[in-house]
């Protein structure tokens, strides 16, 4: 069993744990999740993993606090069945904008989140575009983050005339990662300068940095949760003369009211990945999903058989 590979489902994302199977040729294991009248969780593995290298696939969506203790749950029941090494597999990471204290007597629960997987058992994580990559270091384990871009550049490219495109930065902390996108699509770059006068969900452009008028706009984000910096963002472009305007975000968390408030903005045509799964379809063909299971899949190799991961970063 030392040399086994097993595959383990949540039930946050149960299409995105089936593609990575497929494309590892490696069944999901058998297992049962209960959930009783008591909002208890029960678990079991209904497969031996003794010794076994052991994934499992949970992605921080609704409900949020469930997934995370189902998942801790799961990894508690591994540890004790001896499995010898436990990844926890987290496309999207629980609580990843939590990563400072920025107020008095809050909570930094990304460095949390760390210490619970930990204390679970999980031997390492496998994850994708961290809201902030310090959040790597809160961990004492190895923590290996996967990178979209070039997949989402990938399918820009082949689906989009750029020609005549600017890439746009939602926010001042989104610069840098629009560098990246940048470099590889070979455009220039605009940057909008955003303000937030509380935890809200309408955020205000104040100002442009560069020029985008008479141009495409591509608006890049990693995450968009309630749509309020992309939307507000998109309608500051077209005041400064933005022709069309396309946007591209890694994560689509789209909380609240964020699907029907985005069918309603300038946005014409809207590139996300499936880390998370999508419960409302209603954006129509203005929504494109591009698939990351596959670079998963080949890290999940990677890792069981001792290669390098950071080669897949190309």
């Amino acid at each position: 069993m030392s040399d086994a590979i097993k595959l383990i489902a949540g039930t946050s994302h149960p299409a995105f744990a089936a593609e990575i199977a497929g494309k590892l040729g490696v069944p999901l294991c058998d297992t049962e999740i209960i959930r009783f009248g008591n909002e208890n969780i029960l678990f079991q593995c209904k497969e031996n993993v003794r010794e076994a290298d052991v994934f499992v696939m949970q992605t921080s969506c609704p409900p949020v606090s469930d997934g995370i203790v189902e998942l801790l749950i799961i990894i508690d029941a591994l540890k004790h069945a001896s499995a010898r090494r436990i990844t926890a597999v987290l496309p999207y990471f629980p609580y990843a904008r939590s990563d400072k204290k920025d107020r008095p007597r809050i909570s930094i629960t990304a460095r949390l989140m760390a210490d619970l997987l930990e204390t679970a058992g999980a031997d390492r994580v496998l994850t994708m575009n961290l809201h902030s990559p310090q959040v790597q270091g809160f961990f004492r384990i190895p923590v290996d983050q996967l990178n979209a871009t070039p997949i989402v550049c990938d399918r820009l490219r082949a689906t989009t005339d750029l020609k005549d495109s600017v890439l746009v930065a939602s926010d001042l902390g989104e610069a840098k990662d629009l560098g990246e996108y940048a470099n590889r699509l070979h455009l220039p770059m605009a940057i909008i300068d955003k303000r937030r006068d509380d935890d809200g969900e309408n955020p205000r452009a104040v100002a442009l940095i560069g020029d985008v008028k008479g141009r495409d706009a591509l608006i890049i984000d990693d995450e968009i949760a309630s749509g309020g910096t992309m939307i507000e963002a998109a309608r500051f472009l077209k005041v400064n003369g933005a022709r069309r305007i396309e946007a591209a975000a890694v994560h689509p968390v789209f909380s609240g009211r964020a699907i029907e408030r985005l069918r309603g903005s300038e946005i014409e045509r809207l590139v996300v990945t499936n880390t998370i799964p999508l419960r409302d379809e209603s954006l129509g063909s203005r929504l494109e999903t591009v698939s990351v299971a596959g670079l998963f899949a080949d890290a999940i190799a990677a890792i069981h058989g001792g290669d390098s991961v950071s080669k897949l970063f190309a």
